[in-house]
């Protein structure tokens, strides 16, 4: 018998994860531990096994089940500890000495090197057995793992991971924030709550059907109330409006998905205020709420002609794919590799 450390994307449709156990079973296996992640790929199932059979015997089986880019390595005894209660006592050794950063990092992701690096040296060339993770903006920790590559979900760990070594700047829920425009003006920012469901109905009124189409891919002329009360469930996700002279003039949503460490993030802005900074700047909040909230990855659908989002996603290291839909195209980012750049 041997401990094996299994890796394989699946396709999120039910039955599938037990699929997988089903063939691991008939091999003789014991799953002792499952998580599941999230990376550019799709959904990941990662198991620890003890099974007789040896990795490549694994990998053929698991695909025969429909598992995709299978990967096994051999793991140790050490590694059946229980997984939060080791991330809680690595999480105590850095608030203790927060000088071992990179070491910690390792050893919470199981990498084998980890060093300090500068801005020059991130390099843009995407390599899976690397990770770089922000710490400031002009330094991050770089870890190095030949066997598994690393997944959006691990990227997000290790961002939270560094934040408990840096200073404690988080705003009061709540708290209103200042944004200067472009053309000085500032821009109020508080969380959306039910006081401005006139506003925000404003806010609809007034928008091009240009700009409701790029915001919901259809013109909708007005928001129907039940979409109001989903925007300010805060179980559903983070919501923001940004005012000026007692108007809503934007508002910014991040609503989480059924999949594992996503949500989708959206923008309205109103014609006269677009193109001066407002919606970047809404964007990056969005991206902090969602780092705060530990997710791995945030994804935005955008009609193909919206070329002001395109821009500004794009700006923000966000990857552009195709959908189904020829009008339509799907922004992703990883919270993880983005965290460093967004004060708290």
């Amino acid at each position: 018998m041997g401990f094996l450390r299994i890796r394989t994307t699946v396709d999120e449709r039910p039955g599938r994860l037990s699929s997988l156990a089903a063939a691991l079973a008939d091999k003789g296996g014991n799953i002792l531990g499952l998580s599941v992640q999230t990376d550019t790929e799709g959904t990941v199932d990662e198991f620890l096994a003890d099974i007789p059979s040896g990795p490549e015997t694994v990998r053929r089986v698991l695909e025969e089940a429909g598992g995709r880019q299978v990967q096994v390595v051999t793991a140790t005894a050490h590694e059946l500890t229980d997984e939060p209660t080791r991330a809680l006592l690595l999480a105590a050794g850095l608030r203790a000495e927060p000088w071992r950063l990179p070491e910690l990092l390792a050893e919470l992701l199981r990498a084998e090197d980890a060093r300090w690096v500068d801005g020059a040296e991130r390099g843009d060339l995407p390599d899976p057995t690397l990770l770089t993770v922000p710490v400031t903006p002009r330094r991050s920790v770089r870890l190095r793992r030949a066997g598994l590559p690393f997944t959006l979900t691990e990227a997000a760990r290790a961002a939270s991971f560094v934040r408990l070594a840096q200073p404690t700047l988080r705003q009061r829920p709540g708290a209103e924030r200042v944004v200067t425009l472009s053309d000085g003006t500032q821009a109020r920012v508080r969380p959306l709550t039910e006081l401005y469901r006139e506003a925000v109905r404003d806010l609809h009124d007034r928008c091009s059907p240009e700009s409701r189409r790029f915001r919901y891919l259809t013109p909708e002329p007005v928001l129907p109330p039940q979409a109001f009360d989903r925007l300010c469930d805060r179980s559903r996700g983070r919501s923001l409006v940004a005012g000026h002279d007692g108007q809503v003039i934007a508002v910014a949503t991040l609503a989480l998905t059924p999949g594992p460490g996503t949500a989708r993030m959206a923008l309205l802005v109103e014609d006269r205020w677009q193109g001066m900074g407002l919606g970047a700047a809404l964007a990056r909040m969005i991206l902090t709420a969602a780092r705060d909230l530990g997710l791995a990855e945030v994804r935005a659908a955008m009609l193909t002609d919206n070329a002001r989002m395109l821009a500004l996603l794009a700006s923000l290291g966000a990857a552009v794919t195709p959908t189904d839909d020829p009008g339509v195209v799907e922004a992703r980012l990883a919270v993880g590799t983005l965290a460093g750049a967004f004060p708290g």
